[in-house]
């Protein structure tokens, strides 16, 4: 499967993007898929995650009440709506996607990766 983030861009701290995950190659639906990030400097971390049904979400507290990630298995996309967004959310924003649907928050539970988007949110 091809993965393909799209959305982002610069904001302004307290601004909010929605990132797409456009998915090519195969239906996504019986994938669980996550959100990944990585600022410069620092090792890829975890961001949000959503189970292959759609029904169980899970996200790192960093994000948590500020972000909701979702999916539209019919059209084969994940999406990743961020709110009040802070400076310190500045990264490369990866879309995953895992087929055992074990791999939870463990970046190495995914098999599938996209190129990253970028987000820059200014103070």
């Amino acid at each position: 499967v091809q993965l393909q983030a799209s959305g982002g861009g610069l904001v302004q701290a307290g601004g909010c993007l929605r990132l797409s995950c456009a998915a090519s190659g195969r239906t996504i639906s019986a994938y669980d898929m996550g959100w990944f990030r990585q600022a410069p400097g620092k090792e890829r971390e975890f961001v949000a995650a959503i189970k292959w049904l759609g029904v169980s979400t899970y996200y790192a507290d960093s994000v948590k009440g500020r972000f909701t990630i979702s999916r539209d298995n019919p059209k084969n996309t994940l999406y990743l709506q961020m709110n009040s967004l802070k400076p310190e959310d500045t990264a490369f924003y990866y879309c995953a996607a895992d087929s055992s649907r074990g791999g939870g928050t463990r970046e190495g539970g995914y098999d599938y990766w996209g190129p990253g988007t970028q987000v820059t949110v200014s103070s």
